[in-house]
């Protein structure tokens, strides 16, 4: 079972992913802010980890600096979360492999939809979403 981790400082955004992404088979566990999540990462890398951009303590950004500065091996796909189009709020992830921006409000079904298309072409030799 393919393991998801989800940073979100609002407990109903990863209830809802959770209850969703459970349904699809996946096992999902959150964290509250992006500490809690590098924390969670020390512990055990998942599959992909999904990521909100505001959050208190550590920002998603903050997150993902972290993450690129202490797990440069890294192969899980991380997905950040954002409702914020401006382009400077993407140029800091340009450097960044395997990160992908998902716009808020997300749509459940395109998430699956996306996760269950990058795991069946990992599965296949791929190294990921083309």
């Amino acid at each position: 079972m393919k393991k998801i981790l989800i940073a979100d400082d609002e407990p109903h955004a990863i209830r809802i992913l959770r209850q969703s992404l459970e349904r699809a088979g996946y096992q999902v566990e959150g964290a509250r802010n992006g500490l809690e999540a590098i924390e969670k990462l020390r512990e055990q890398m998942p599959d992909v980890l999904i990521t909100d951009i505001q959050m208190p303590r550590m920002t998603g950004q903050e997150l993902c600096a972290q993450i690129v500065e202490e797990m440069p091996q890294r192969d899980f796909l991380i997905f950040v979360l954002t409702s914020r189009t401006e382009i400077e709020h993407r140029e800091w992830s340009a450097g960044i492999d395997n990160l992908r921006f998902l716009e808020k409000p997300i749509s459940v079904r395109k998430l699956i939809a996306t996760l269950d298309e990058y795991f069946s072409y990992e599965k296949a030799g791929g190294s990921g979403l083309v």
